[in-house]
């Protein structure tokens, strides 16, 4: 009992707190509205209640009416029979006007047969019985509030009767019928109003409902565009992001200045409160920003920079403004905008409107501001690289703080990887090995390291196993190389047979170097070797037939050596080809190598000075001032040409010399339809063991790979 005690109280807490954060989304939907449209929705607001209210009261008047009416048609007593019509009098149409009527005869019984027409208008038609008839007379309107005035205190008052025409019988309606016809060119104009009211009713309630409908759109289409999020809604804790130690300690420092403002104004520090978060995607931008409003108890709006422009001229300056209008009447939140690099392109040249949103950013930010926008913190994330993308210098100023984020090292990749094992870890194995993962993961992101977890989860789950290293493995191949299927080229031998050559061809020329770095040491090869996977099945996502699963390099740097070995195992496809079905059997399965190659070529040559007397970057010179475009002079084709056909000799000598090693090689391949790093370096192995002569081909590709 006392569990229940103490469940029962949290609906109405709930309840109330729904209500607040509805109050407080409506706030921020009215203050970025129009003048015309605040005056519309506050003169809705007051007419609601006012004709609802109205509406009660003539629902109650007309129910007193009715009752007080019954009581009189129910009274009983000797003159109960006067609320009924008394068909056995005949009737007559009256002559001058029913008043003029009443004071000069005498009068028996005045009888009104009324008909509702609505709330308090009704048809009437007055009947006075008077010398044996009854004169029939249909008053004006005018007639009408004169014969009610008189009623009151009239000798004929007590003579009065009101018949509700409903409850006439079948003689006394055509009698009316009749009445109806005659009367119909002199009816009062008020029966014909009692329609248009209708009509007027109807249109004020439908145009009431339509713009009760449109104001419903709009918040509805605001709550999802723009709305704050508070702090309490924020799940997790910075503590929660590994192995970004100082991005996290950056973020300490803009939490410090903020709750300090006014000590930091002490010395001089009253610059607003502007951050800008860089870096490559899934690198946590997001994340800790809404921590940062965690830790600060902030509300935090998010919206997508890209989503300010709606292609109309203002429409990203717009949004901008009632972004701004929220944010003032919360005083203290904070803002965030993500994806923002366009903003911080150089001005001019684009769109009008694109201009238009970057200048109105640049005056929300800008130094000078008023004491509503000075606890506001904007942060603004985007992924530009300033190394290959020009910004603006302006918007660029606006920041007084810069975080900028990076892809994690080996040793944060572990501790990401097992943060997230740990999150689940009744369901993996014990004792797992991470190294191949965290080596194949080079380059990633901690939202892809995520994502790769997560799908080994959904692989376990499917298979009713728990995680392991396989099925880590298996995971890290799904998201970093695709979906995979030997349906493509189960098939087509002769297809499957050329990319086996292509694959091993740029195996082989890796594993040349390794085997003459570490001189032949088995182990350390199995440990260095970028290789994960050599596989023919096909990649949906890139239309590859086959493909090499290899992990990145860690070096950061690359020597002259490193970017020519670099080439000639991008080579080695192509060269494989060549040396087993001769120069017109070479596939435009090659086209992704060649193409790097050309890149790299031209990043050794062009914009390294390589393989010339002077460096220089070429490169960096072009019309436009935008280091992307690459014009190339006839010096630096020359050199790329000759490069690349020395280079791709020299792959063509070192894999002549592996010709029966490939063909070994290939007949596995096509048999397994794939083979790991180790088991292709085990089968190496054991031809070079059961071979008579042992290959020659390691004494020549020493002078392969001289320079």
């Amino acid at each position: 009992m006392a569990d229940e005690s103490n469940v029962r109280p949290a609906a109405p807490t709930r309840s109330w707190l729904r209500l607040k954060k509805f109050a407080s989304r409506l706030q921020d939907w009215f203050v970025v509205q129009s003048t015309l449209v605040r005056c519309v929705v506050v003169a809705v607001a007051v007419l609601i209640p006012f004709t609802a209210i109205h509406s009660v009261m003539l629902a109650q008047k007309r129910a007193v009416l009715a009752e007080e009416v019954k009581a009189m048609a129910v009274g009983g007593g000797p003159d109960a029979g006067v609320w009924a019509f008394d068909e056995s009098v005949p009737v007559v149409f009256g002559s001058g006007s029913v008043l003029g009527f009443l004071d000069a005869n005498p009068v028996d019984r005045v009888t009104v047969i009324y008909e509702p027409l609505m709330w308090n208008l009704s048809e009437r038609i007055i009947l006075v019985q008077s010398q044996g008839q009854q004169h029939a007379y249909y008053p004006s309107d005018l007639e009408t509030k004169i014969f009610a005035d008189k009623a009151v205190s009239a000798p004929w008052s007590g003579r009065l009767a009101f018949i509700p025409r409903a409850e006439l019988g079948e003689g006394a309606l055509k009698v009316f019928e009749r009445l109806d016809q005659r009367f119909a060119t002199g009816r009062p104009r008020s029966a014909d109003d009692g329609w248009r009211a209708v009509v007027s009713g109807v249109l004020s309630t439908a145009l009431m409902l339509g713009l009760l409908t449109f104001l419903f759109m709009q918040l509805r289409g605001q709550f999802k565009s723009l709305k704050f999020i508070e702090p309490g809604q924020v799940r997790g804790s910075i503590d929660e992001l590994v192995g970004m130690d100082d991005i996290k300690a950056e973020v300490a420092q803009i939490k410090d200045q903020y709750e300090r403002r006014a000590l930091y104004a002490e010395y001089g520090i009253r610059k607003p409160f502007n951050v800008m978060f860089s870096g490559p995607a899934g690198t946590g931008k997001t994340k800790l920003a809404s921590y940062l409003a965690k830790e600060l108890n902030l509300p935090i709006l998010f919206h997508s920079a890209a989503n300010l422009e709606t292609g109309y001229v203002a429409g990203g300056a717009n949004t901008l403004n009632r972004i701004v209008s929220m944010a003032k009447r919360r005083k203290r939140c904070i803002v965030f905008l993500d994806e923002a690099q366009d903003l911080f392109m150089k001005r001019g040249g684009r769109r009008k409107f694109d201009d238009d949103t970057a200048n109105t950013l640049l005056a929300v930010l800008d130094g000078v501001r008023s004491k509503d926008e000075a606890e506001i913190i904007w942060i603004v994330a985007s992924n530009f690289n300033s190394q290959s993308m020009e910004m603006d210098e302006a918007m660029l100023r606006r920041f007084q703080m810069k975080v900028d984020f990076r892809l994690p090292n080996r040793e944060e990749r572990l501790a990401i990887v097992r943060h997230y094992l740990a999150q689940r870890a009744d369901k993996v194995l014990p004792g797992l090995d991470l190294s191949h993962l965290v080596g194949v993961t080079e380059g990633r992101s901690p939202a892809d390291l995520e994502t790769i977890v997560n799908q080994a989860g959904i692989t376990a789950v499917q298979a009713g196993e728990m995680i392991g290293a396989d099925t880590l493995m298996q995971a890290a191949e799904r998201v970093l190389v695709g979906n995979v299927n030997s349906n493509t080229t189960d098939e087509r031998e002769r297809d499957r047979r050329i990319i086996a050559v292509h694959e091993w061809g740029h195996f082989l020329v890796d594993l040349q170097r390794e085997r003459e770095r570490t001189r032949d040491d088995w182990d350390r090869i199995l440990a260095d070797m970028k290789t994960i996977k050599i596989s023919l099945k096909a990649i949906p996502r890139s239309n590859a037939l086959g493909f090499v699963f290899h992990k990145q390099g860690a070096n950061l740097l690359k020597t002259k050596g490193d970017i020519e070995h670099d080439v000639r195992v991008l080579l080695g496809g192509m060269a494989n080809e060549e040396l087993f079905f001769g120069e017109d059997g070479t596939t435009n399965g090659a086209h992704n190598d060649i193409t790097r190659v050309t890149q790299l070529l031209h990043h050794a040559v062009g914009e390294m000075g390589m393989y010339r007397k002077t460096r220089l970057n070429f490169g960096a010179l072009t019309n436009d001032g935008q280091r992307s475009s690459r014009v190339l002079d006839e010096e630096t084709r020359g050199i790329m040409e000759a490069q690349s056909e020395r280079l791709y000799g020299e792959t063509k000598a070192v894999l002549a010399g592996l010709r029966p090693l490939t063909e070994h090689l290939v007949g596995r391949l096509l048999e397994a339809g794939e083979m790991s790093l180790d088991e292709a370096l085990a089968e190496i192995r054991r031809f070079e063991a059961s071979s008579a002569a042992p290959p020659d081909s390691r004494a020549g590709s020493g002078l392969a790979f001289r320079v």
